[in-house]
């Protein structure tokens, strides 16, 4: 049964950096597409950011373009979230999602929490 696992949140100040991983057992994370979505406080879960098979192909949310970069390392059977210019407005939880797997399989999130 694959399982998919964060790393990497914490806390930073306005300004930051930070980079997530999620990584996934199994040998064919090469052959799944990955996604990054953020829950904050109160709100609905949204998506950041996605990412094709081979790493060639990335989707952005409009507002995070510029600032966060999702990457993969298939090798690594591991995706990443590189996260710059951090704002108090992007505190949440991330969440990694292999959305090709079943309905939908996510993993148990990592909490982030910019400081101003």
């Amino acid at each position: 049964q694959v399982q998919l696992v964060e790393s990497g949140g914490g806390l930073v100040q306005a300004g930051g950096s930070l980079r997530l991983s999620c990584t996934a057992s199994g040998r064919t994370f090469r052959t799944y597409l990955m996604a990054w979505f953020r829950q904050a406080p109160g709100k609905e879960r949204e998506f950041v950011a996605s990412i094709s098979r081979s790493g060639g192909t990335t989707f952005y949310a409009d507002s995070l373009k510029g600032r966060f970069t999702i990457s993969r390392d298939n090798a690594r059977s591991t995706m990443y979230l590189q996260m710059n210019s951090l704002e108090p407005e992007d505190t949440a939880v991330y969440y990694c999602k292999a959305p090709n797997i079943g309905v939908g399989l996510w993993g148990q999130g990592t909490q982030v929490t910019v400081s101003s």
